[in-house]
């Protein structure tokens, strides 16, 4: 039996890994973080990297070792309804609620926006998001097509074409990083906000979605124990994970060199404009803005793809994958004519409830032989973290829809009665806690059967 991959075979699974994962999203939060991080960005960055890089890696590592046929299958050792739910969410949070739209609004954010009056860009953005996503529609009902030629020529460019802007950047500096003051939750806890900063790239939720795909790869390549696969995985995701840690760490960088030019920008898609324009002028501004919509297209067209085959899956007997299709484009288009700041702004709520639920599945799934992945451990450990995650989301909503909620006493209890609640990691203590109650409970259920 095959135990390991071939160097060949490693790279391979690496660089189809780093495709998965990496979007030109993903570039816009470090940008972003660096302007706001300032003097702090290193411990900013180091937080960031927990959760945009090794929690994805353990998530594919997780399916790996899981032996199951996909999130669904994980998912469910909590409980059927728990699984669909759970699963349905996720995707529609990675897919037609979020991400999708935020591929289009990224797109015209860094591009289409920088050539426009204020007062035009919602027109704009609505004329350019129905072209947008007439495409994606038109390539997610031809799936593959785009997919090939722009995963392995585009990207690539998109890449190099970053590559040549950080290089300028790093050699021209804007400012001095140590001289910026640090702003808001960065002046005191920089770590822990760059922790979370990781959960708007939802890499960690798309390990989940799609790590099944990478470690199908694995073993169609040979690879059958699920030790050995998990080991293959993980050997070909620090490759991929070293690459995205290394661009993250350079753009977060540069991010912190233009606010001594630009101050602080309204997003990290204008922030990457403006430094591509500082460096490049209008030429490197459009070159960006074009590898970006392109490395934006193949994103939402493989979301778009993944979660109509996805929801076909679940409930068989509701939709075909055409129409699927059609109304997560509907709704992505819909979503992505209230602007990037509003997506990211309603984003950070279901991003702080579902991944602490993600995290706590992960690891759970990871060491579940030490206790036979008994179903009450999932439960207890699951239960427990939700309801703390409730308060996570109420504090991360905006302050007119927490306002309309009149919720935030459920802040100030959580503040008051769960440690780390203040700095948005409220459900450690919780999950800790169902824990302790799920092992105790499949302990004495292990001990009364064996009487």
């Amino acid at each position: 039996m095959k135990k390991n991959l071939t160097l060949k075979e490693t790279i391979f699974v690496a660089s189809m890994l780093f495709g998965m994962f990496f979007g030109a999203g993903n570039l816009i939060f470090p940008a972003s973080m660096g302007q706001l991080a300032g003097g702090q960005m290193w411990l900013a960055v180091v937080g960031f990297l927990i959760t945009g890089v090794g929690l994805p890696l353990l998530g594919v590592a997780a399916l790996g070792i899981s032996r199951k046929a996909g999130l669904l299958e994980v998912s469910s050792q909590v409980g059927k309804r728990y699984g669909i739910c759970f699963t349905s969410v996720l995707y529609l949070t990675i897919g037609p609620f979020f991400a999708i739209p935020r591929c289009a609004t990224v797109a015209f954010s860094v591009g289409v926006e920088q050539m426009f009056p204020e007062h035009d860009h919602t027109m704009v953005l609505a004329l350019f998001s129905v072209l947008f996503f007439a495409v994606v529609l038109f390539f997610s009902l031809r799936p593959g097509k785009i997919l090939v030629w722009i995963g392995k020529i585009l990207n690539p460019l998109f890449l190099c074409f970053l590559a040549i802007l950080i290089v300028r950047a790093l050699l021209s500096p804007m400012g001095v990083i140590g001289e910026l003051e640090p702003t808001g939750a960065y002046e005191t806890q920089a770590f822990f906000t760059g922790v979370l900063e990781g959960y708007n790239t939802m890499d960690a939720l798309a390990g989940l979605a799609f790590g099944i795909i990478v470690v199908e790869v694995v073993r169609g390549l040979g690879v059958e124990d699920s030790g050995d696969v998990a080991k293959n995985t993980v050997k070909a995701g620090v490759f991929s994970s070293i690459l995205m840690a290394v661009i993250y760490l350079l753009v977060t960088v540069v991010g912190a060199q233009s606010r001594t030019v630009f101050g602080i920008s309204e997003n990290g898609g204008a922030a990457l404009a403006q430094i591509a324009e500082h460096y490049f002028g209008k030429a490197g501004a459009l070159i960006l803005a074009v590898t970006v919509t392109l490395a934006c297209l193949k994103t939402a067209v493989g979301l778009i793809t993944s979660c109509g085959e996805t929801f076909e899956k679940i409930f068989p007997k509701a939709f075909s994958y055409r129409v699927w299709a059609i109304g997560f484009t509907a709704v992505s288009l819909l979503i992505a004519n209230l602007g990037l700041n509003v997506i990211i702004a309603y984003s950070l709520p279901v991003l702080m409830f579902l991944y602490p639920l993600a995290i706590t599945l992960i690891l759970l799934t990871l060491f579940g032989v030490c206790f036979q992945n008994d179903p009450i451990v999932y439960r207890c450990v699951t239960g427990f973290t939700a309801i703390a995650a409730v308060a996570d989301f109420i504090r991360a909503l905006p302050d007119a829809a927490k306002a309309f909620l009149h919720a935030g006493w459920i802040v100030e209890e959580a503040d008051r009665i769960l440690p780390f609640s203040k700095i948005g990691f409220g459900w450690i203590a919780p999950a800790a806690i169902g824990l302790v109650v799920g092992l105790i409970l499949w302990k004495i259920r292990e001990d009364s059967s064996d009487l």
